[in-house]
C-alpha cells in the first residue's frame, strides 16, 4: 500500500503560504520523515494526505486509488498525534476499538481486535485500565495501536514524540519502528526532531518555503546534501566560501584547501562543507607546513558531556569542532576526503505570487 503525491500545490487562501509541486512516493512499508524549519510546509504536507486540506492542483493516490476529494473518514488511514486524543472516561480497549466502532464492527470482534493491536504494542495487560492511568509513552503507544487495529491504508505521525521526555522518545522510536515494520505499511512521520528523523526514516525529506529541497536516505542527506540550505539544516556544518584555484586546490577565508574538485572548473565559486566531527584536532602545533593545517584563537569552548564543541577563529573564518577530546586543542586538520565542495547557494525557494484566493 503505497502513497504518493502527483505535482501537488495548495495554497492558504488570503495567503502566499502552502506547498507547490509536490511530486512524492512512500513505498509499501517505508517510513518517510519529513522534516523543515517552522512554515516549511511539512504541517500542510500531512493535512493534504489525511483529508483535511484539498490540492488545488494535482491528484494525491492511496495504494493506486485517487484520494484528492475523498473526506477524511473515506481514506482509511490511521493517525497518530502529538496530543494522543484519547478519551478519558473509556478504558483502553474502548479507546483502541472506537474507529471500529464508528464502522459498524460488532462489539465481539472489536473487543478481540482491539486487545490484540494493545498487545502488540506491549500493553495486553493494560485493556481495562483508563488512560489517566498510564505514562506519557504508555498513553502514546495506545494511541499506535489505536492507529492501526482498522488496518489502515497509511500511518501518518504527526509529532507524535514531541509531547515526551527524552528518555521515552529513545524508547518510543526504537516501538514505532517495530510496530511500523512488522504492520507493513506506508508511513508519513511529520517531526521537527532531526535526530527522530535521521534515527527513523527509511527516506528523510527536507522542505523549505513550502518546496522539497531533497528526499534521500539517512545517510545520504548527511554525508552528500544538495545545497548549502539542505547542509545547513541538517546537523551541524563548516560551511566556507571559496574559488577553485587549480584542480585539487580550493582557496578561503581560512587558507587553501587541498581537495577532490572534480566537477567544478578553474576559477568556480564553491562552498566547502565540512562536518564538525569531521575535523580533527590536534594537541601540538606541526613543526613545519602541512597541507590543510590551521590554528588560531579558540572563540567558543562548550562541554556538553559525551561531546566538546569548540569554534577556532582562523583567518577571516571559523572551524567548527565537535570531539570527544578534552585536552587543549593547539591546531586542527581538515582531511581532505571530509571536504565536500558544493555549489554557491541558489536564491531561497519563492512561493508564487499572489494574485487572489484560489479558485
Amino acid at each position: 500500500m503505497s502513497v504518493r503525491f502527483e505535482n501537488v500545490s495548495f495554497r492558504y487562501p488570503g495567503t502566499t503560504t502552502g506547498v507547490f509541486d509536490i511530486d512524492l512516493e512512500i513505498a509499501t512499508g517505508e517510513l518517510l520523515a519529513v522534516i523543515g524549519p517552522s512554515g516549511s510546509g511539512k504541517s500542510t504536507l500531512l493535512k493534504l494526505l489525511s483529508g483535511f486540506a484539498v490540492p488545488d492542483t494535482g491528484r494525491i493516490l492511496v495504494d493506486g486509488k485517487d484520494v484528492t476529494h475523498l473526506p477524511p473518514h473515506e481514506r482509511a488511514l490511521g493517525v497518530v498525534f502529538q496530543s494522543y486524543a484519547l478519551f478519558p472516561h473509556m478504558s483502553l480497549w474502548r479507546n483502541v476499538a472506537y474507529p471500529l466502532k464508528v464502522r459498524g464492527i460488532p462489539k465481539t470482534e472489536r473487543q478481540e481486535r482491539a486487545r490484540d493491536a494493545l498487545a502488540r504494542v506491549g500493553l495486553g495487560d493494560f485493556a481495562e485500565r483508563a488512560p489517566t492511568s498510564l505514562s506519557g509513552g504508555q498513553q502514546q503507544r495506545v494511541a499506535l495501536a489505536r492507529a492501526l487495529v482498522f488496518s489502515p491504508r497509511a500511518l501518518l505521525l504527526d509529532e507524535p514524540l514531541s509531547a515526551l521526555d527524552a528518555a521515552l522518545r529513545h524508547g518510543m522510536r526504537d516501538e514505532i519502528m517495530r510496530v511500523q515494520r512488522k504492520a507493513g505499511i506506508a508511513t508519513l512521520h511529520v517531526t521537527h526532531d532531526q535526530e527522530e528523523a535521521l534515527s527513523m526514516g527509511d527516506r528523510v525529506a527536507v522542505m523549505s518555503a513550502g518546496r522539497l529541497e531533497q528526499v534521500a536516505m539517512p545517510r545520504d542527506l548527511y554525508d552528500r546534501p544538495a545545497s548549502r540550505r539542505v547542509a545547513a539544516f541538517v546537523g551541524h556544518a563548516n560551511l566556507w566560501e571559496g574559488m577553485v584555484v587549480a584542480p585539487g586546490l580550493v582557496s578561503t577565508r581560512l587558507g587553501e584547501l587541498v581537495c577532490d574538485t572534480a566537477g567544478f572548473a578553474t576559477g568556480a565559486d564553491v562552498i566547502a562543507l565540512v562536518r564538525p566531527e569531521h575535523v580533527v584536532p590536534l594537541l601540538e602545533l606541526p613543526s613545519g607546513p602541512r597541507p590543510n593545517v590551521f590554528f588560531g584563537h579558540m572563540a567558543e569552548d562548550r562541554f556538553l558531556g559525551a561531546v566538546r564543541r569548540c569554534d577556532l577563529e582562523v583567518g577571516g573564518g571559523t572551524v567548527r569542532i565537535e570531539t570527544s577530546i578534552r585536552a587543549a586543542i593547539a591546531a586542527v586538520a581538515v582531511p581532505p576526503d571530509a571536504i565536500r565542495l558544493l555549489p554557491p547557494e541558489s536564491p531561497s525557494p519563492t512561493r508564487p505570487a499572489h494574485t487572489g484566493n484560489p479558485s
